[in-house]
């Protein structure tokens, strides 16, 4: 109902319009006009709408909290921001990336700006930046109105794991306040791969639950208006299984919430004046209760504290757009291991030792309207990092392999961009470049024996690690002839000092079956390219038809493959629209991985082709909106793994699914 009432009386989803700027792709997440869209709505997973974007990929360890990539890029080279916010996983595997703290049902839209171009709040983006925009019933702007309220439900089941999901929201918008607020709940058992046999700890259970709200103050004559909002977000995960980890999750919580001043302008070239506050807490905590045959049973407990700020001025002068931002935030990430030896005293370690990060940043961008056809985008960040070990006992313990290491570092870190755009007849070209940097994850710099099931490897950070820097060219291409597109984009990144764990064989590893011990450290050098090719055609009305293919590749300083560079992936879907149906047939698989990182414990996967079928029908009972949804996915019952499968967990095998979605 949200999302219809925005389109029918122009109420602005982020509360108060300010400009827009240049993004990659945008995925509408809750019910609205335009963008991508999982075929599941508004049921799917956020790492089902993440799929959906150009430039993404996501590495599985289990059903739960995939990790997204950007251009072959992991998390430690992403920004990933909740409206803005900066927010840090607690896992020390990474089994809790920050898209995993939200639902689909907080979400008005997922934004991806592709390498260094970043959002204002993007820090270290060298691979991409990802912005999840939280869903906001937003104030009336009609004065005929007097107040407007809606409801949303959805449910959902999956015959593979019995999946079963459940949601609910509501909503109350006046010309001077709004509130909305919901709550999400998710459960999913073992699934089946493709052969019919059960992929053991692969269970999860979930509920989210949220609310916005928004105060509008009267107008101030020639002044403008502002508006006071605030955000809280309860995400609680339990029992969440990880076939591809040795160990499982008893519990990942968060608490988010926020406080924000935004300011329009009237009669000025000063456009809006957002300020926010925010804080979350993320608590993570690993077991291995539930395995059988654990020849040392671990817990393993994360917590991630961040405290920030930002504020984002937009003005518009003559052929200029600018935005000018200040940011800062402090972190502490904490994580320790206690191991429980049979007949033996309890052994107890630090594996990140209290962290404390401190990062204040400036960003500037500037949207050029050269000519009616042709635009250039400009933007740059400069950021200072000041970053002390609190725990004794975990500095002490790093100190033996890197003696007279110092307990407080700082980093300077920054980017720049430039992207020319030009309209023809037809056609749409764009050719850019910049240039990054990044400092050491607090894992590369300052991990203590965090063992990587990927290579079977325990890892140590390095606290004198060099920052990361690359160097970005792109561009793409745009032909649109009748009722057939064509478009092409490719992308390079040139890095020095890559950082990338290293062998050290002169230390042993402390993970039971571990084969040895790598130490983070510089490359010289490294690159990262991809390329893509999409085509749309639509014949006749309400028939679509597109097809895309995407090849990637990844070498180190000696020319070997990196780890986790995707192979030749396709996609072909073909959708029929008439009415309030619509259907859906998708191919999608991917080559075999023949130019695998085989020097950093890689192994090959094979290749694979699934079939997926998907319908949609909506339709009115009275004053209920309604929205059916089903579909298979894995016709075939294949039995497969992607490349970004860690240790080659096998996907899901057939999967039925059916939702209902009603707004009233």
């Amino acid at each position: 109902m949200i999302g219809l009432l925005l389109l029918i009386i122009g109420i602005q989803p982020d509360t108060l319009t300010t400009s827009s700027h240049d993004l990659d792709e945008v995925v509408i997440v809750s019910r609205g006009q335009g963008g991508k869209r999982s075929a599941k709505g508004q049921v799917a997973t956020i790492d089902e709408h993440l799929q959906e974007l150009n430039h993404v990929e996501l590495v599985r360890r289990g059903s739960y909290a995939w990790e997204p990539t950007v251009n072959n890029m992991q998390t430690e080279r992403l920004s990933t921001t909740i409206d803005g916010m900066k927010i840090f996983y607690a896992c020390t595997d990474k089994m809790d990336p920050v898209t995993s703290y939200v639902e689909s049902g907080n979400l008005q839209s997922i934004s991806l700006n592709s390498g260094l171009n970043g959002n204002p709040q993007a820090t270290g983006n060298i691979g991409g930046a990802l912005d999840l925009k939280l869903r906001k019933a937003g104030f009336l702007y009609d004065h005929r109105l007097h107040g407007l309220n809606g409801l949303n439900a959805q449910v959902g089941y999956e015959t593979n794991g019995n999946v079963q999901v459940y949601g609910a929201d509501g909503s109350h918008s006046s010309q001077s306040f709004y509130v909305n607020g919901g709550a999400f709940f998710r459960h999913a058992d073992n699934y089946k791969a493709g052969d019919g046999k059960k992929v053991q700890f692969s269970q999860f259970q979930k509920v989210n639950a949220f609310l916005n709200s928004g105060f509008k103050f009267p107008p101030n004559r020639g002044d403008g208006r502002g508006a006071l909002e605030a955000t809280f977000i309860f995400d609680r995960a339990t029992d969440v299984g990880y076939p591809a980890l040795n160990m499982d999750v008893a519990k990942a919580e968060a608490f988010i919430t926020s406080l924000a001043y935004k300011h329009l302008f009237e009669d000025s070239k000063l456009e809006s004046w957002e300020t926010k506050g925010y804080y979350n807490h993320i608590t993570h905590v690993m077991d291995d209760t539930t395995r059988p045959d654990v020849e040392i049973h671990m817990d393993m407990p994360g917590e991630s504290w961040t405290a920030g700020a930002y504020s984002l001025l937009t003005g518009e002068y003559g052929k200029h757009q600018t935005q000018l931002n200040i940011d800062g935030y402090y972190n502490r990430l904490f994580a320790d291991m206690t191991m429980y030896p049979g007949g033996a005293a309890p052994m107890y370690m630090v594996t990140w030792p209290d962290v404390g990060t401190l990062n204040v940043g400036a960003s500037l961008t500037d949207n050029i309207r050269l000519t009616d056809a042709s635009s250039l985008h400009l933007s740059g960040k400069l950021s200072w990092q000041h970053q002390r070990l609190n725990n004794e006992e975990g500095y002490k313990a790093l100190s033996v392999f890197f003696p007279g290491m110092q307990q407080a570092y700082h980093q300077t870190t920054g980017r720049i961009a430039a992207n020319y755009q030009l309209s023809i007849v037809n056609s749409q070209l764009s050719i850019g470049a910049g240039w990054g940097s990044r400092a050491p994850t607090v894992t590369e710099a300052y991990g203590y024996y965090l063992n990587n099931t990927f290579d079977q490897y325990d890892y140590i950070g390095n606290p004198r690690l060099k920052n990361e820097s690359a160097i970005e060219v792109n561009g793409s291409y745009q032909l649109s002839i009748l009722n057939f597109q064509l478009s092409t984009d490719i992308n390079a990144f040139f890095f020095s000092n890559y950082i990338i764990g290293q062998f050290e064989d002169r230390l042993s590893a402390m993970t039971v079956g571990a084969e040895g011990v790598k130490v983070y450290g510089n490359i010289d050098h490294a690159t990262i390219a991809n390329t893509s090719l999409t085509a749309e055609w639509r014949p006749v009305s309400g028939l679509r038809w597109s097809a895309k293919g995407t090849y990637s590749v990844g070498r180190d300083d000696e020319g070997e493959p990196l780890p986790l560079i995707a192979p030749f992936t396709y996609q072909s879907r073909l959708s029929y629209a008439t009415g309030p149906l619509s259907l859906q047939a998708e191919v999608k698989g991917h080559t075999r991985q023949a130019k695998y990182g085989k020097k950093y414990g890689e192994t090959e996967t094979a290749a694979w082709t699934i079939v997926n079928l998907s319908a949609n029908y909506q339709f009115s009972i009275n004053h209920y909106q309604l929205a059916l949804r089903a579909g298979v996915e894995n016709l075939f019952d294949k039995n497969y793994a992607t490349y970004a499968d860690w240790c080659h967990i096998p996907q899901k095998g057939r999967n039925i699914y059916v939702n209902l979605s009603f707004e009233i």
